[in-house]
């Protein structure tokens, strides 16, 4: 086992980074706050699922829970409520992550609970078929929500090709025909340590968290599949699972920028106002260095009522009733988006407004003072997310899983303080063309 303490931090944060040669990896930091938290990424999402079997991670979230061949269904969640500790689990595009809190006294017991789950769950042919209509069901009422409606169609557009445009949970018609043994298989080739960040905070020794956890997987050994070279080469390691899931490759590029304005429109009669959607695509995290002024150009055009669409658009002109900007920050890919609620008779002159922020953007140099405002909130959210043991193993789960370095956890507010208005102007300039974006429109009638 080798270990490194990662140097230059800000003294609020001192994780150490440790890699097992089964390929763990964990990050663990002793933390003076009475409860441990022990969080377990997987680089294993909705993204690496080819199309037949798209919802299959989402669902396999659920399965984990449901026994293994040392715990009986319903044993785990039993252990877990008695010690008064809380487990809980999320799926998403690029990630899924199960995690549990408890007191300190009661890690040593109730981490290798959540372990052994993760790592061996019995996928019973009977529970399978039962769970299956919970996650049917939970796919019900996402489509009955018209707030993730609007969002599936933003997904659509924004990403035409690529695996991000489809839904986490995946459809009814292909959870349908999903088949016990396919998840026993898509679990064997991805949940393997080589994919695994765990991390763990608390108000233990670090040495006691990591003996913990690495006594839990010190009989869970290299991949039978790609061995410890897993996620060295993301393309080639989604295309080798996926050939011996007999499934077709995955395609793992970015898909170009819009060169024309490309527009949609929808009837949804469950809504009460219309929803316009104005999206260009943009780098992602594997672009890292690339969106940290994007970041910013969404907090000054849609964060906070001083922010420039908010205060034009809903303050002073009453063109609509909420609007907001994102920079959406996917592994392979982003999405810039501005996102307004309005009258249907409203929706040209708000998207004339917002193109005409946009190109304010490029040609004037943005204030000393507004940049200074995102700053500020940048630095505030650093603090505050770093204030449990659970927020601290959330911000490192996420930035050693994806990104696979925890320095630009600690260094986001610098790169933030080192954009300038030339920069802004620059990104505005490169990634937001007036002439060139995605448009949805979602009218009620």
């Amino acid at each position: 086992m080798t270990s490194s303490t990662l140097s230059k931090l800000p003294r609020l944060n001192a994780p150490q980074v440790h890699y097992l040669p089964n390929g763990l990896t964990i990050v663990a930091e002793q933390m003076p706050v009475d409860a441990v938290n022990l969080n377990l990424w997987l680089n294993v999402g909705s993204y690496v699922e080819p199309d037949v079997i798209n919802g299959m991670a989402h669902f396999l979230e659920h399965m984990v829970f449901k026994g293994t061949e040392r715990l009986i269904s319903g044993e785990f969640e039993r252990r877990i409520e008695e010690r008064g500790a809380v487990t809980n689990a999320a799926t998403s595009q690029d990630y899924t992550h199960y995690y549990v809190t408890c007191a300190p006294k009661d890690f040593a017991k109730l981490a290798p609970l959540q372990i052994d789950v993760v790592l061996n769950p019995a996928i019973a042919d009977d529970a399978f078929e039962r769970e299956r209509l919970v996650v049917l069901e939970e796919i019900r009422r996402s489509e009955d929500n018209p707030r993730r409606r609007v969002f599936t169609r933003l997904m659509e557009l924004g990403f035409a090709e690529s695996p991000y445009r489809r839904a986490v949970l995946g459809e009814e018609a292909v959870i349908s025909q999903l088949r016990s043994q396919q998840m026993r298989d898509f679990h064997a080739s991805w949940y393997q340590p080589q994919s695994i960040t765990a991390v763990v905070v608390g108000n233990l020794p670090v040495e006691e968290l990591i003996g913990v956890v690495s006594e839990a997987f010190s009989n869970y050994g290299n991949s039978q599949y790609l061995g410890n070279g897993f996620n060295k080469d993301l393309n080639k390691d989604l295309n080798i699972k996926s050939q011996l899931l007999n499934q077709q490759p995955i395609r793992n590029y970015p898909e170009k920028p819009f060169a024309e304005i490309i527009r949609q429109e929808f009837v949804d009669e469950t809504l009460q106002q219309a929803r316009l959607l104005m999206l260009w695509r943009v780098p992602g995290l594997n672009q890292l260095n690339r969106t940290y002024a994007l970041d910013i150009l969404s907090g000054i055009l849609g964060h906070g009522r001083t922010s420039r669409l908010i205060r034009d658009l809903r303050e002073e002109r009453g063109l609509v009733s909420h609007i907001g900007a994102s920079n959406m920050n996917l592994q392979n890919q982003g999405l810039f988006y501005i996102s307004a609620q309005c009258a249907v008779e409203n929706i040209p002159d708000v998207e004339a407004a917002i193109l005409q922020h946009v190109h304010t953007l490029q040609t004037e140099l943005v204030s000393e003072a507004e940049i200074a405002r995102i700053r500020k909130k940048v630095a505030n959210r650093f603090i505050f997310s770093n204030e449990t043991p659970s927020d601290r193993a959330g911000l490192y789960g996420f930035y050693q899983s994806l990104i696979g370095d925890l320095e630009p956890a600690f260094n986001y507010s610098k790169h933030i303080e080192s954009q300038d208005a030339v920069d802004l102007m620059q990104a505005a300039k490169e990634y937001l063309s007036p002439e060139a974006y995605g448009v949805v429109v979602v009218k009620p009638n």
